[in-house]
């Protein structure tokens, strides 16, 4: 009897196994999400990322007022004349000294993800191998805007007063944004080349606060000695203060926005490949 029985579970179990095998052959498989589907996707991640953890929106908030606060009334009187005056010229400057600042952080949670194993899962799944890094690019396009808006209402209540209206607003803020989406591609390969979150953070202010200061972000460079004008006023930090503060002021700098999507552009062909490579190279066998 349990011969007859084991023979039958036997049989049942081959016919199951076949019929499965039948369903499965017989029904198409989903087709491949588009590189834009993907990339969006890993952008809604980081995004919630920010919703499950707040406090990441302390450096987009907390900082760029504080900065604000600190250069307009300690500096203001004495290199304009009066805070009022000052801000005219700085605002557009500290804005884009605080959002080229933040992107360091998209190299940070790069690290964060490859340390927590979670970059192993992306790499084995079907999609445009890059959409990973897109997407935290997307995602902290977010936390740029949301230091623009942060900054300008700040700005507003202070006196700011942008003579290029709203349109101009927008221009600045748009150009800031294609800008900052390029250079974080710089701290993306640091967070794959580079082992821990902190290596990350200390090449990146290592990089980012000279290049920030030795700019036009606070003063006019024509003040500066020779030598040092001739680094400042060919910097990507310098052209990209020059566009802003125009576009914003209701000008059309054209000379410095074609300086400053040169340089997003350069940046963007020289470490998306790098970044890409290195990705790549970290994939499972």
């Amino acid at each position: 009897m349990s011969t007859a029985t084991s023979t039958e579970s036997k049989e049942l179990s081959a016919v199951s196994t076949e019929s499965l095998a039948a369903l499965l052959v017989a029904k198409e498989r989903p087709p491949r999400p588009s590189a834009l589907s993907t990339s969006l996707t890993f952008g809604w991640r980081a995004i919630l990322k920010i919703k499950h953890v707040p406090e990441q929106l302390f450096d987009v908030t907390a900082f760029p007022i504080m900065n604000l606060l600190m250069f307009t009334y300690l500096f203001g009187g004495a290199l304009a004349g009066s805070p009022g005056d000052y801000i005219q010229f700085v605002l557009p400057g500290i804005l884009v000294m605080s959002v080229v600042m933040i992107t360091m952080y998209t190299g940070v949670s790069v690290n964060i993800d490859i340390e927590k194993g979670v970059f192993d899962r992306f790499r084995s799944l079907p999609i445009w191998r890059p959409s990973a890094m897109v997407g935290y690019l997307l995602g902290d396009a977010l936390r740029y805007t949301i230091a623009s808006v942060v900054m300008l209402v700040v700005g507003l209540l202070l006196g700011y007063r942008p003579d290029g209206g709203f349109g101009g607003v927008v221009a600045g803020i748009a150009l800031l944004l294609v800008f900052s989406f390029a250079f974080s591609w710089i701290w993306t390969m640091f967070g794959l080349m580079l082992r821990t979150e902190k290596s990350v953070m200390s090449v990146s202010m290592m990089v980012i606060f000279p290049l920030t200061f030795l700019s036009n972000v606070f003063v006019d460079p024509k003040t500066m000695p020779g030598w040092l004008q001739a680094f400042v006023n060919n910097s990507p930090i310098t052209h990209l203060a020059s566009a802003v503060r125009g576009l914003m002021a209701g000008d059309w700098p054209g000379t410095e926005i074609a300086w400053t999507l040169g340089w997003a552009g350069a940046l963007l062909l020289v470490f998306g490949p790098v970044t890409m490579r290195l990705y790549n190279r970290k994939s499972p066998p």
